[in-house]
């Protein structure tokens, strides 16, 4: 009898190695996916925050640089209007193309 407990001396180490093949084997299955997942929407969310507030200072920075260029020209009050005249004018040239880019001419018709 090798599966009697009180006569075979490797009988723990063998069910305790089934059972923690079985926990491995359903752990893989449900709670690894789980895991990648809340991994990719934890970090994409931080990937996002991070690019958005960048990109604000960014745009703050370069609005800053534009006035402060400006201000050799025209006196301060002027340089800050003209400067988000010019920025408005490059934003507005950007949405044009992005917008006429969105559909390609097969999908017009």
């Amino acid at each position: 009898m090798a599966s009697n407990p009180l006569n075979d001396p490797e009988w723990a180490t063998r069910a305790v190695n089934f059972i923690d093949r079985i926990v491995g084997s359903i752990r893989k299955y449900t709670t690894q996916p789980l895991i990648i997942v809340a991994r990719g929407i934890v970090f994409g969310l931080l990937a996002g925050f991070g690019i958005a507030v960048a990109l604000v200072l960014v745009l703050i920075g370069l609005s800053r640089g534009l006035q402060s260029a400006l201000d050799a020209v025209f006196e301060h009050e002027v340089s800050v209007w003209v400067s988000y005249f010019i920025l408005s004018a490059i934003f507005l040239v950007i949405g044009i193309v992005l917008m006429r880019r969105r559909y390609t001419p097969e999908q017009e018709s």
